[in-house]
C-alpha cells in the first residue's frame, strides 16, 4: 500500500483456517474475559459496598480494577467476535481506538501501583501520621494524576503510532499491539514513535526505582517490629501488592523487550496474552486469597458464611 491514507482497515492474526480451532479460540478467550471481568466487579462491588473498605488502600485497590477491566475490554472482545464470525478484519478508527484504551489502561495500572506502594509506605513507615497525609483529598488527587497521566501517556503514544506511514495492513497478532504496527512502517526509524519509547522507558524506570527503593525501607521498618504477629500483618497487607507488582512488570518486560517475529509466532501470541490478560486476571485473586477483610466483604456480598 502507498501510504496510511489508503489504509481503512487492518487484518488482524488469524489463529487457524480451521472452523473447530476458531470455536475453540473463541470459548478459550471468552472464558478468560468472562473470569478477568466476573473477578473484577466483585472486587469493585466488595469495595463499594463495605463500608469497612473504605480506607485509601482498597479506594486504589477498586480503581486497579477498573483499570483491569478497561485492560481487557479494549482488546479481547473484538478477537472473541472475529472467531466466531470466521472474520480477521478491525478497521482503521477500531485499531486506533484499541491502541489508545489499551495504553491508556496498562499505563494506569503502572502509575497506580505506584501509588499504592507510596501508600503502603505511609501506612508501615509513618503510621501515626497515615490519616494526615493520606486524606480524602490526597487520595482524590493521586488517582486523578493517575488517570490524567495515563490518558497523556496514551495519547502520546497512539500519535506517534498513527503517524507513521504504513506499507502494509496485515497485524501478525489477535489486536493491534504498537510493536506489530511498527513493524509496518514503511521507513525503518520514526521519530514520533521513538520518542514516545524513550520517554515511557525513562518512565517505568522511574517508577521502578522507586518502589523499589519504597520497599527497601518498608523492609527494615518491619524487621524492626518486635512481634511475629505484628510482622505477619505487615507482609500480609503488602504481599499482594508486591504479587501484583512484580506480575505486571515481569510480564512487560517480556512483552517490550522481545523482538517480534516477521511471521506469526505462536511464542508472540504467548507473551502477548500473558501481559495483556494474566495480570487482570490474576489480580482479584491475588486480593482476595491473600487479603481477610476482602474476604469477609466478598463473602457477605455473595451472602456466604
Amino acid at each position: 500500500m502507498d501510504n496510511q491514507t489508503s489504509i481503512s482497515e487492518f487484518l488482524l492474526l488469524e489463529f487457524s483456517p480451521t472452523r473447530e480451532l476458531q470455536i475453540l479460540h473463541f470459548l478459550l478467550f471468552l472464558v478468560l474475559y468472562w473470569a478477568a471481568v466476573t473477578g473484577n466487579l466483585l472486587i469493585i462491588s466488595a469495595v463499594a459496598f463495605d463500608h469497612h473498605l473504605h480506607t485509601p488502600m482498597y479506594f486504589f485497590l477498586m480503581n486497579l480494577a477498573l483499570q483491569d477491566l478497561g485492560t481487557v475490554s479494549a482488546i479481547i472482545p473484538k478477537s472473541t467476535v472475529n472467531s466466531l464470525l470466521n472474520t480477521r478484519h478491525i478497521s482503521y478508527t477500531g485499531c486506533v481506538a484499541q491502541v489508545l484504551f489499551f495504553t491508556f489502561f496498562a499505563g494506569s495500572d503502572l502509575f497506580l501501583l505506584t501509588v499504592m506502594a507510596y501508600d503502603r509506605y505511609v501506612a508501615i513507615c509513618n503510621p501515626l501520621q497515615y490519616e494526615m497525609i493520606m486524606n480524602r483529598t490526597a487520595c482524590m488527587q493521586m488517582i486523578s494524576g493517575v488517570w490524567i497521566t495515563g490518558l497523556l501517556y496514551a495519547i502520546l503514544h497512539t500519535s506517534g503510532t498513527f503517524a507513521a506511514t504504513f506499507c502494509s495492513n496485515v497485524i501478525n497478532q489477535f489486536f493491534c499491539e504498537i510493536p506489530q504496527l511498527v513493524k509496518l512502517y514503511c521507513s525503518k526509524v520514526y521519530q514520533t514513535e521513538m520518542l514516545a519509547v524513550v520517554i515511557s522507558v525513562l518512565i517505568v524506570l522511574g517508577c521502578f526505582i522507586f518502589v523499589i527503593t519504597t520497599y527497601v525501607q518498608i523492609s527494615r521498618e518491619v524487621l524492626r517490629i518486635p512481634s511475629v504477629q505484628g510482622k505477619k500483618k505487615a507482609f500480609s497487607t503488602c504481599l499482594p501488592h508486591l504479587i501484583v507488582l512484580s506480575t505486571f512488570i515481569f510480564t512487560s518486560c517480556i512483552a517490550f523487550l522481545r523482538t517480534p517475529s516477521n511471521t506469526p509466532s505462536y511464542m508472540d501470541l504467548v507473551f502477548t496474552i500473558m501481559y495483556s490478560t494474566v495480570p487482570p486476571m490474576l489480580n482479584p485473586v491475588v486480593y482476595s486469597m491473600r487479603n481477610k477483610d476482602v474476604k469477609i466483604a466478598l463473602f457477605k456480598l455473595l451472602g456466604l458464611r
